[in-house]
């Protein structure tokens, strides 16, 4: 595990594509998780402009984990949730979010979060919020041997080599990510892996001293590269996949920031019947497991 000292964090203007980044792109990510208030337990957010025929998963997933953590005291913090992807988003209109009071307790507070669009429910999370307590604690060690995030290209770098996907220089990338191996997009990568794909990632500037904001927009990054994990695991395609989130889970073991860099470690342990399971882990620069998260996607062969 890399244990290099970060030195304090740039704020460039451009990415090496010319696609702007730094603090300005953050500040748009974090006023996409700012919801709108409509109602007592009623939010609405929106999507950004640059976006692809459907909302990310991440974001309905962060928005919809704001929504319930705006109906909970500060004093407690999100320990764990688990979600549905019921439709595809609509990009062009706004999402709804309807949150329910399930369970106050007097250590943990349930909630559940339905996002709707033209009628319909697209996505359901019910999350769960704990009062701070001492208890037992242990950690498994981190990921050793990994080349420290400054030693790696960042996304922009691999796009201006030509060695990203096309898509990444028509969008802003609020986050920086460096991964370790070849992503499954990468015109590098030229077979199949047993191991795992390492990603490095952090919000790409700073963000203000607010916890339920620094998960949530954990929770944003967290579907960025989980499906991927499936594909690593086989040849490349000669046709496009077609992908999508179907559930979600996370688990938030310890405080962290989202602006810090976390070693981002997706395995696929399994995948058949046109879906694929994925786990993640989320590590601190000191070896600390500070998130757990597992998916299970859609993963259809196009048909000959």
């Amino acid at each position: 595990m890399s244990t290099s000292t970060t030195p304090e964090k740039p704020a460039p203007q451009t990415a090496a594509d010319g696609m702007p980044r730094g603090q300005a792109v953050l500040d748009g990510l974090v006023r996409l998780l700012d919801l709108e208030q409509l109602e007592v337990n009623l939010f609405r957010g929106v999507s950004p402009p640059q976006s692809p025929t459907r909302v990310f998963g991440g974001q309905v997933a962060g928005q919809a984990l704001v929504a319930a953590g705006r109906t909970v005291p500060t004093d407690r913090e999100v320990h764990s949730l688990h979600a549905y992807f019921i439709r595809p988003g609509d990009p062009t209109v706004p999402i709804v979010y309807e949150a329910e009071r399930v369970r106050d307790g007097r250590s943990f507070t349930t909630r559940r979060v339905l996002a709707i669009q033209h009628g319909e429910a697209i996505f359901s999370l019910s999350a769960s919020f704990q009062l701070p307590q001492q208890g037992l604690e242990h950690t498994e060690p981190g990921p050793q041997d990994v080349p420290g995030p400054l030693t790696l290209p960042d996304l922009g770098e691999r796009v201006a080599a030509g060695r990203g996907a096309g898509w990444m220089s028509e969008i802003p990338r609020p986050l920086d990510i460096r991964f370790v191996d070849e992503p499954v997009w990468s015109q590098d990568r030229t077979e199949a892996s047993e191991g795992p794909t390492r990603l490095w990632i952090r919000a790409d500037g700073s963000l203000p001293d607010d916890k339920l904001l620094h998960v949530c927009l954990l929770t944003y990054a967290s579907d960025l590269a989980l499906l991927g994990s499936v594909l690593a695991r086989h040849d490349r395609p000669e046709k496009p996949m077609q992908l999508a989130s179907l559930d979600h889970a996370m688990w938030f073991h310890r405080p962290f920031r989202a602006d810090d860099w976390l070693l981002y470690t997706c395995y696929s342990p399994t995948a058949s019947g046109s879906r694929g399971l994925a786990t993640g882990r989320f590590t601190a620069e000191d070896g600390t497991l500070v998130a757990t998260t597992v998916q299970e996607g859609l993963v259809r062969v196009p048909r000959a």
